[in-house]
Order: structure tokens, then C-alpha cells, then sequence
């Protein structure tokens, strides 16, 4: 979708290529004319492409996670961070409903930096405005064009609530444009509808407009609505409020926040039918869109991101990159900090060792198997693909294409021989748990040249409808051999073994997790799991841990190297109000209809 850019490069654009006013009566017309607003009003929804320039904004505010070096990430237990940003105030249980600093620099707004309660609703009432203006203007545009460009905007709406949702719990449900001149008040100052009704709208939204089936099921490259909404999308996302509703943390009768007497942290009772509607939906997929028609895993899981690749079997929802216009600058937060003797990045996501742990070994077992053949002073040998496809460990290989040739980087301690990247401990830009990651940046850029990255970034892929599944039908009906094909088709990809018959269903959950873990990293996943199945409190509330590998005669590295376990020693404090974000106090004190979450009165 090369026309969403920006809103001031398209509204321009989109103007000058409208023929239906010559320039000279445009200009007159809106000379002439007292109410300006009225005239521009009126041109804006006159044609279909005057229509969409107002869409394509709306496109616009989606979140451009690459350009920010604060991510959800930081806020879980697989990436260390460092002091001066919002994750660390978060990871010290420092959140504060009165602040409005939704910088990533030191605030106090918690996982609300990312999503935050008045970007979403600007965002709700543009896509409000957009119906709304479509429909009281029908007459100018065709039905089958109507038809799309609702269903996109409702699919827009449904997301934007669902990026809020998924951190804060139930909202107000707001379908229309509000307007305080012409509405009573108590229409303008709505309550926070329940958790239930909450996810029920958005899931009801969604379902409807895989229903209709007015938009594409996929878009691939070169098609020029790619970056538009999808069926697929539409019920990737509907997958995904079930599940994430259907969750420990709200699937209960007391929520993962405590006491929940007005409903909004959760549905104050479980029920297993909640699971069994997700495993649904997500079975839905599988069957109408799955096994490549059209959506499938892609074979490559190292180049699964690569601009190149845009558009493959895996993409369900991403936001388009244009580089330079509305670039990337992704490279330039994460990986090794130096490569061949040259500062390159930030050195932002450290994996730490608790993820390291988790990536299983060659022969499919985890590393605390008996059998697994996993050597804690050898902890980097014959593990699995994806671990050499995404971790940067010492004495790893490392040559992107930008390199001018290859690199080994070392995080150990040496004295002899001393690294730029070794680990020190400090508050620095090298890393502290002496990992770096890889995935997801773009072999062709360089660290530093502003935003040159073109790569777009994924929402969602198809391996999430796969672990979706599974982890839903096995909670709604146990380990049948369906939950067995959904999680050995990403272990296969990966060049894994399948899961061993007879698991348990406990047994098969703990496998679901681990994997769900490894295949998503660093995708911002990790933290809504770690919400969701209510372990937040037990995988935040302890120290991390890095990797100190030191040699046992330093002055000389005759001796051995030691592979050391050590903890970071750095916050690690998480409440249990910290399951939903606060809302916003400037929010209640203009609308004394909204009440607080749990635990931040």
C-alpha cells in the first residue's frame, strides 16, 4: 500500500490528482466561502480517492514498532534493559497513574508507553469519522468499494482497541462520533463497558467482517493494496482476543489484579467453553485459509523478515516500511554494539539467560533432559537452528551483508587478548548478560544511517495461528493429535524432532509455552503471555540472569574457560496491579465515569 506514507504527502497528493475542481474553482469556492472547513469537508468525501487519502492516514498511526528502542520486550524476562528506560522504572514496580510522560526515556506509564489511552481513542474517532462520513456520503462512491473500506476501518478500530485492550482491560465501546456541542452528556461520558463485553464487541466486529468477506484474504508482494486489512487479519486478530480472554489471568473468578467488583480485569468466573471458542477460530483458519491456501509456514525462519521475502506464505497483518519516507530504523538499537572494531549500536536486547535456556537442543530435547546431551561448559554446541539463526553468543559468527566482511564477537572476559564486546557489567551499551540477538534486522543496512531499512514489520504470522491452536485445544480437550500437527509443524521448520506421544496435558502445556517462547522471541509476545497465564509475578519477581566466561589462569588463558551463570542484580519488583495498566488519572478527572483498575486508587 505505497500511498499510505504520510497524511500530509497524501491529502497533497490525493488534491492535486482530483479532477473533479479545476484549480481555479477550487481556489474560488474556497475564497468565497465562509466556512472553510465545509469545503475541504466536502472535497474529502466527494470521490473514492479523496475518500481513501483520509483512510490511508488512519493507516498511518498505525504503531511503527521499529523506530523506537523501547519495546514490550523490555518488559519480560527475555531481554535485559537498561537504566534509563521506561521498562526499567516498570521492573522496579514503579508505575504511576498521574503521569502523562509516554516517552520511553525514564517514564512511569509502564507498557502504556507503548499504547496509551489518548492516542487510542484519536484513533477510534478517526476511524469513526470514516464510516460515519462514507455512509452519509454513499452516493458518491460504488457499493463494492463501500463495502471494503468500512470493513477496513472497522478492522482498524478493532485493532487499535485490541493494542489498548490486551494492557489496561475493558474500555468504552465507541461506535460513533462524539461530539459535545450536539450530545447530552451522559451520551459524551460513557463508563468502561466490562472485560466480557469488551472482548465480545471486538470479537463480534471481527467475526462479522470475515463474514461479510468483502476484503482479500491475503494480499501478497507487488499487489498494490498490500498493507490493507484481510480476512486473514481479521481472524488472526479474532484468534487472538479469544485466547488471550480465555487466559489464566482473566479466565477466573478472581482476576490476575485481585478483586474485580465492576467486571473490567476479567469475567469473575471460568468457564472452558472460553478455550474451545478460541481453538475454534483458530481451527477456522487452519482449515479456510491455512496449508497454503494461502497462508503456510515459510521454509527459512532466518530470512522470514527480509524485505525481499515481503509478503510470503507466513504474513498475515504488518505495516509497510518505505525507506527514508517512512523508514525503518530498527538496526541501529539492537545487536552486537560492536562489529569489526567500529561502535555500531545501541546493544538494546540482550537476550537473557533464562531465554537462552529455553531453545532446545539439535535433537529436539530441552537442555535439562538427561538425555539432551547439553554441556554447561560447552553450552553453545549442538543446539537448535533457530538458536544460531537468532542469538549472538560468544564466539559466534557474524557477517551481514553491509559487514565489509566477517566478524567473531566475544562477550567473554579476556585479559590477554580483550574484546570491544566483552561483558563488563556496567551501565554501558555493551551487554550485561553477554547475549545479543539478531532476528529481525536487515542484512542490507547498516547501524546508524537513519532510517534506510525498508523491511516491514509483522503483526502476525501463521505460526501463531499454529501455536494459537494448539494451545487452546489442548485446554479445552487435551493433547489429541490435532495439538500434536499444529506444534511439530513449527518444530520441523525449525529442523526439530516431533513432540514425543503420550504427553500429558500439563505435560503438553509446559511444551506449548516453551515453544511458544523461542518461536516468538522478540516478536513482543513474551509479555502478553507472561500476563495472560498469570506468571508475571513469578518470572518478574526474581533476578535475571547473564553468562560471565572467564578463563581460569587470566594472565595468560593457559587455564580453562569457565562458563559461569550470574545474576544481573538488577530490579526485579512486580505488584500485583502491575497485571493491567492504570488508567490515566487526567482521564477520570475529566470523566468521573470512569473508574480505576485495581490496586491503583
Amino acid at each position: 500500500m505505497n500511498t499510505v506514507k504520510s497524511f500530509f504527502y497524501v491529502v497533497c497528493a490525493g488534491l492535486l490528482m482530483t479532477s473533479l475542481y479545476s484549480c481555479a474553482d477550487g481556489i474560488s469556492g474556497f475564497l468565497d466561502n465562509d466556512d472553510k472547513s465545509k469545503v475541504v469537508e466536502e472535497i474529502q468525501w466527494e470521490s473514492e480517492a479523496n475518500a481513501d487519502i483520509f483512510l490511508n492516514a488512519i493507516y498511518g498511526n498505525l504503531p511503527n514498532y521499529w523506530n523506537q528502542p523501547e519495546n514490550l520486550d523490555n518488559f519480560t524476562d527475555d531481554n535485559d534493559v537498561n537504566h534509563y528506560y521506561t521498562s526499567y522504572n516498570w521492573r522496579d514496580g514503579n508505575v504511576n497513574p498521574s503521569s502523562s510522560d509516554y516517552t520511553v526515556w525514564g517514564g512511569t506509564t509502564g507498557p502504556a508507553v507503548m499504547t496509551n489511552w489518548d492516542s487510542t481513542f484519536t484513533f477510534i474517532r478517526r476511524t469513526n469519522t470514516f464510516i460515519n462520513k462514507v455512509q452519509e456520503n454513499k452516493e458518491n462512491f460504488s457499493e463494492g468499494w463501500m463495502n471494503r473500506r468500512i470493513d477496513e476501518a472497522r478492522f482498524l478500530r478493532a485493532y487499535f482497541y485490541s493494542e489498548y485492550f490486551t494492557k489496561i482491560g475493558g474500555l468504552p465501546i465507541i461506535t460513533e462520533v462524539m461530539d459535545r456541542r450536539t450530545m447530552d452528556s451522559t451520551d459524551v461520558y460513557k463508563e468502561r463497558a466490562s472485560f466480557e463485553e469488551t472482548v465480545d464487541f471486538l470479537t463480534g466486529e471481527l467475526g462479522s467482517i470475515v463474514d461479510n468477506g468483502y476484503l482479500a484474504i491475503k494480499y501478497n508482494q507487488g499487489d498494490p493494496d498490500a498493507g490493507r486489512a484481510t480476512l486473514g487479519a481479521a481472524l488472526m486478530l479474532k484468534g487472538w482476543l479469544e485466547l488471550f480472554a480465555a487466559s489464566p489471568a482473566f479466565n477466573a473468578a478472581t482476576p490476575a489484579v485481585g478483586s474485580n467488583p465492576d467486571g473490567v480485569a476479567g469475567y469473575g468466573n471460568y468457564d472452558v467453553n472460553r478455550w474451545q471458542k478460541a481453538a475454534d477460530t483458530f481451527r477456522q483458519f487452519i482449515n479456510n485459509y491455512g496449508n497454503g491456501n494461502p497462508y503456510d509456514l515459510f521454509d527459512d525462519v532466518s530470512s522470514l523478515w527480509y524485505e525481499s521475502n515481503e509478503y510470503h506464505s507466513e504474513v498475515i497483518w504488518d505495516r509497510q516500511i518505505v525507506p527514508d519516507v517512512m523508514g525503518s530504523s530498527f538496526e541501529q538499537y539492537g545487536g552486537p554494539v560492536w562489529v569489526n572494531g567500529n561502535y555500531y549500536t545501541w546493544g538494546n536486547y540482550n537476550p537473557t539467560q533464562e531465554l537462552v535456556d529455553q531453545f532446545f537442543m539439535a535433537n529436539g530435547l530441552p537442555i535439562d533432559d538427561p538425555g539432551s546431551g547439553y554441556d554447561p561448559q560447552n553450552p553453545y554446541e549442538g543446539r537448535e537452528d533457530r538458536f544460531y539463526a537468532w542469538i549472538v553468543y560468544d564466539g559466534a559468527p557474524y557477517h551481514m551483508d553491509w559487514m565489509s566482511g566477517p566478524d567473531t564477537i566475544y562477550t567473554r572476559i579476556d585479559k590477554v587478548n580483550p574484546k570491544d564486546n566483552e561483558i563488563d557489567f556496567a551501565q554501558d551499551d555493551v551487554s550485561n548478560t553477554g547475549y545479543y540477538f539478531k532476528k529481525k534486522l536487515n542484512p542490507l543496512v547498516r547501524p546508524g544511517g537513519g532510517q534506510k531499512s525498508g523491511q516491514n514489520y509483522l503483526y502476525y504470522r501463521y505460526a501463531e495461528v499454529l501455536l494459537g491452536y494448539a494451545e487452546a485445544q489442548n485446554e479445552a480437550a487435551g493433547p489429541d493429535a490435532s495439538v500434536y500437527s499444529a506444534v511439530n509443524k513449527i518444530r520441523n521448520r525449525a529442523g526439530l524432532p516431533d513432540l514425543p506421544a503420550g504427553l500429558t496435558k500439563d505435560e503438553m502445556r509446559e511444551a506449548i509455552h516453551q515453544e511458544r517462547r523461542v518461536e516468538l522471541t522478540f516478536e513482543q509476545k513474551r509479555f502478553y503471555d507472561i500476563i495472560r497465564w498469570k506468571i508475571a509475578e513469578d518470572v518478574m519477581s526474581v533476578d535475571k540472569h547473564g553468562m560471565k566466561i572467564s578463563n581460569t589462569s587470566p594472565s595468560d588463558n593457559s587455564g580453562v574457560w569457565q562458563y559461569e551463570v550470574v545474576p544481573l542484580n538488577h530490579p526485579h519488583t512486580f505488584h500485583q496491579r502491575m497485571y493491567l495498566v492504570p488508567v490515566p488519572q487526567h482521564v477520570i478527572d475529566r470523566n468521573r465515569n470512569i473508574i480505576q483498575n485495581p490496586g491503583y486508587n
